[in-house]
């Protein structure tokens, strides 16, 4: 590696061969990480990966760069809790529902429910049992919502994969959509939505094991 290579790589759209073209946010992550160069390294939960990926890509670039310091907080974010996917898609569409189009609304009031349900179903609640910040979100598009719960009502499946497909498409939806919608400060809300993920994410990690206490050894002297 030169001394090129070892250069600072420098925050911007879409995935980049090495850091001597630039990275995105996740290609830094795994620069830092201490992985092979890719946008998609093990080192961060791969719905949060698609998050930063995403904003990374919608925000300005005058904005790009505030996200840097960003970057060492999703390195080590791999929690296998099976919240984690509905409840980090249920924080980005929250942001989303109330500024995107219309059309983007339907699609985002759908994955909210279908997400919604999935997180009742894991704790024992009700189907239409939903959390209080998804409820007031929906009330201000009761358009969008009355027309998503007929159609998750008739037992449509959005995909058979939330995890997979409805997720991160419902995500990318979410992001591009802030960053095209006619409201002040896109790149405010697109940073305060991966911080939020972030957040989320990092609730759902395992608490770290106890390091054993070796017994103190008494010696004692004649």
């Amino acid at each position: 590696m030169n001394n090129v290579d070892l250069a600072v790589p420098v925050l911007s759209r879409g995935k980049h061969r090495s850091p001597r073209k630039g990275a995105c946010f996740m290609e830094f992550a795994s620069y830092l990480a201490g992985e092979p160069w890719s946008d998609h390294p093990a080192c961060t939960h791969p719905l949060l990966a698609g998050v930063a990926r995403d904003v990374n890509d919608c925000t300005s670039d005058s904005g790009r760069s505030r996200l840097a310091p960003l970057i060492p907080s999703v390195i080590g974010l791999t929690p296998d809790d099976p919240h984690v996917v509905p409840r980090v898609a249920a924080h980005c569409i929250r942001h989303a529902l109330p500024v995107v189009s219309q059309e983007r609304q339907y699609i985002l009031a759908v994955a909210l429910l279908v997400g919604e349900r999935q997180l009742a179903a894991l704790d024992g609640r009700p189907p239409d049992d939903l959390e209080p910040e998804s409820v007031a979100v929906l009330q201000a598009v009761p358009q969008a919502t009355k027309w998503a719960r007929s159609f998750t009502a008739r037992g449509r499946r959005v995909t058979p994969d939330f995890a997979r497909r409805t997720a991160p498409r419902a995500v990318s939806c979410a992001v591009e959509g802030i960053s095209q919608a006619c409201v002040p400060n896109p790149d405010d809300r697109l940073y305060q939505l991966l911080l939020d993920a972030i957040a989320e994410t990092r609730a759902w990690m395992p608490a770290p094991k106890p390091v054993p206490v070796e017994p103190e050894v008494v010696r004692f002297t004649v």
